[in-house]
């Protein structure tokens, strides 16, 4: 025993000696030690960074459709299993067919471990046409390279797609609804229609006059230019006319002259060729461009759609409510599943206020032109006509018409841009119109009362050079047609009052008032204010149809104050701004919001929306001032020496205005007249205001003072009181008419 005690105690002798050879001043602390230290608690747990963080992320890209950067966060597996184009397209199908128009998500759990994590959420589809589906869902990621990433199959879409399941919707869509005019009479409907044509080497030489002729009646065509049309094609061609329906083309179909032809089709047919055509706009079939954006308002992709004007703003009402029934389908077609439905319900029909033949009437008065008519009830706002010219017959935009290849295509490719509104679109400089503007910052100033008097000579020379009066441009007009500068149109028109001014469209003593508001009283910006206050430079608040805003910018300088004053340098203008005003002037000072819808009539129940007038603006004036500026514009069109006066003689219709010739920069000038009735309480009938502009053509009161009286004489006989006469053509110097022609005293 003594023997096997000694040599324990050897042993530990020698165990120890090693130890403290080693280094260790502590024999007993390196005991129990081993070559690698053991993992500690915290480093066993501690996971990649926010698992919850990229779940969010990847919902949030969701939202936005943003596919790319939810394919960024998938796994590596994930993505060797599916390409970026493939998986965006299986989201983006599983959400067109579903009609998802939102997405809602919210995170509930999660559970983390060194290379896996789990997080579960749940998402909440919002459907147009299947209600709202909600899921509870688990998405499982993977720690790679210190990041969370996710393990995506299609069961994150939705979990009864695992397996290669896929959605599939039956839709029920309603037939689109009608447009009417303010009487009821159709302006847009579901109608059969005949496209007309000629087949030039098919003509009957002895029924080419007939031809021509009924053409002409039936589509609005001149028929001396459809036999230039012949001429210059030659034999072998067809040549597209327009459409008409049965009762529309009743006696064309029954003459049916030689080397017409005629093919009928079932559409959405556009009465008239078109009536208010950039107004009411046109249907096409969805873009690839638009299909997410309306397979997500519950459509099918197949429908055709509004693309502009009331078309396109009323389409909620005019598509109706389409209806669908969501499945989900096996690999083999199989019906698995219904998610939801819904029934479809039928569309609205829209009631606008257009008048059908004022608008008609518009349309024909200003057919040779480019320019625009807006007609509007001088108490209410609402829009009886909205003619722009050159239009276009929206019908060739409907691929059923065989009119349509070469319709359609002369259309988009026109240099005159017919799709263009230029009723609130077209922006112009106002020219002498603009004066009714600086007469009332003269009068609103205190500086100029009604009979402040001017010497009205033929130059303004305030600025290094000299401006010209209208009445000195008709004296050289007259000198080098050989004849003497001796009438009113040709000699200055000396001493006048404000309102003589404003009368006789004095340039020198409007360029007075600009330049004296600047240069004298500091009260630079006065004009530019009044105009803004008239509503210039800003929208009108129509919202049925696409405006522009126009410009109004305080003048910089005497040069600037002095242009702006007759509505040139800067100024620019829409018609639709102009009749809007000119309302105003008539009704006591009210801006009404123009409108152009009437009513949104559902098929059963009463109307969704009912026109009412709404006033959004007040005229500056008080109420003395207004009165003067009133008088003045009857003396425009009552008294001898208006510049309206000449061709609006005659009339039998109370009527006031303005007379317009601003210049464009470009070619001829644009001619103006902006005026409204006073008959109401003679005529039982609403007052109206009317803005006309002719582009590029001469002085207002030769071209646009005729249509103006034209116009009036529609609204109050249902047909103008004379026989309308040919413009010529678009762009070129018109011949002087008959009966409207007559040379006026003119305007500058």
């Amino acid at each position: 025993m003594k023997l096997l005690r000694w040599i324990n105690i050897i042993l530990i002798v020698i165990f120890l000696s090693a130890c403290v050879s080693n280094g260790d001043s502590n024999p007993f602390t390196n005991i129990f030690a081993t070559p690698t230290p053991l993992p500690t608690a915290q480093a066993r747990i501690t996971p990649a960074p926010d698992a919850q963080g990229v779940v969010t992320a990847f919902l949030q890209a969701l939202q936005k459709d943003d596919y790319e950067s939810m394919y960024a966060l998938l796994a590596q597996s994930s993505r060797d299993a599916v390409t970026l184009e493939d998986f965006s397209k299986r989201w983006n199908d599983a959400l067109n067919f579903m009609s998802a128009s939102n997405i809602d998500f919210s995170i509930m759990s999660s559970q983390l471990g060194p290379h896996n994590a789990e997080v579960g959420y749940s998402i909440t589809y919002k459907t147009v046409l299947a209600g709202d589906i909600q899921r509870s869902l688990i998405m499982r990621l993977a720690n790679e390279n210190g990041g969370w990433k996710v393990q995506w199959d299609d069961s994150l879409i939705l979990p009864e797609l695992a397996g290669g399941n896929q959605l599939a919707m039956d839709y029920s869509v309603p037939a689109r609804g009608d447009i009417y005019d303010r009487e009821g009479l159709p302006i847009v409907s579901q109608s059969g229609a005949f496209a007309f044509g000629i087949q030039t080497d098919q003509i009957d030489p002895d029924l080419r006059g007939t031809l021509t002729t009924e053409l002409g009646l039936l589509c609005g065509l001149d028929p001396l230019d459809i036999e230039d049309e012949i001429d210059a094609s030659g034999p072998g061609w067809y040549l597209p006319m327009c459409e008409g329906t049965r009762a529309e083309a009743q006696r064309l179909l029954s003459i049916n002259p030689g080397g017409l032809v005629v093919a009928d089709y079932n559409s959405r047919y556009y009465f008239d060729t078109g009536l208010a055509p950039q107004a009411v706009g046109f249907t096409q079939f969805i873009t690839p461009e638009q299909l997410n954006q309306y397979r997500r308002l519950g459509y099918n992709g197949g429908e055709k759609v509004g693309q502009s004007g009331i078309e396109k703003w009323a389409e909620d009402y005019l598509a109706g409510q389409h209806g669908g029934t969501l499945h989900v389908v096996a690999p083999d077609g199989q019906i698995i599943s219904t998610l939801g439905q819904s029934s479809p319900q039928p569309a609205d029909s829209l009631y606008l206020t257009i008048d059908s033949n004022m608008q008609a009437y518009a349309q024909s008065a200003i057919e040779f032109f480019r320019g625009a008519i807006v007609v509007m009830e001088a108490d209410t706002g609402r829009v009886i006509a909205m003619a722009s010219s050159p239009d276009f017959d929206p019908n060739y935009f409907e691929p059923e018409n065989p009119n349509n290849a070469l319709g359609l295509g002369e259309l988009l490719n026109s240099p005159n841009d017919p799709l263009l509104n230029r009723a609130t679109q077209g922006q112009y400089p106002l020219g002498s119109v603009f004066k009714i503007i600086t007469f009332s910052a003269a009068l609103e100033s205190g500086l100029y009362l009604k009979d402040t008097t001017y010497d009205c000579q033929y130059e303004f020379q305030r600025l290094d050079r000299p401006l010209y009066d209208w009445t000195y441009e008709y004296c050289q007009q007259a000198i080098a047609r050989g004849e003497a500068c001796n009438t009113s149109t040709t000699t200055p028109s000396g001493v006048l009052t404000l309102q003589e001014g404003l009368m006789r469209s004095c340039n020198p003593y409007f360029w007075e008032i600009g330049w004296d508001l600047f240069t004298n009283w500091d009260r630079g910006t006065d004009i530019a204010n009044m105009a803004r206050a008239f509503g210039l430079g800003s929208p009108t608040g129509i919202e049925q149809v696409p405006e522009l805003n126009g410009q109004i910018i305080d003048p910089a300088g005497p040069i600037e104050a002095v242009n702006q004053a007759i509505g040139q340098g800067d100024v620019q203008v829409t018609p639709l701004q102009v009749a809007r005003f000119m309302a105003a002037i008539a009704n006591g000072g009210t801006l009404y919001r123009p409108q152009i819808v009437e009513r949104i009539q559902p098929v059963d129940g009463d109307p969704k929306l009912v026109f009412r007038p709404e006033a959004n603006g007040t005229l500056p004036l008080r109420s003395e001032n207004l009165e003067t500026l009133q008088e003045a514009l009857f003396m425009v069109t009552n008294f001898s020496l208006g510049t309206a006066r000449f061709n609006i003689r005659g009339i039998q219709f109370d009527t006031a205005g303005k007379t317009g010739t601003a210049e464009s920069g470009s070619g001829l000038p644009h001619a103006w007249f902006a005026g409204y009735t006073l008959n109401e309480e003679a005529r039982g009938k609403p007052d109206i205001a009317i803005a006309v502009i002719v582009e590029n053509i001469g002085q207002g009161s030769e071209y646009a003072v005729p249509i103006f009286r034209y116009m009036v004489e529609t609204y109050y006989f249902g047909n103008p009181g004379r026989i309308s006469y040919d413009f010529g053509q678009i762009g070129q110097p018109l011949p002087t008419p008959t009966p409207f022609g007559i040379p006026a005293p003119a305007d500058n």
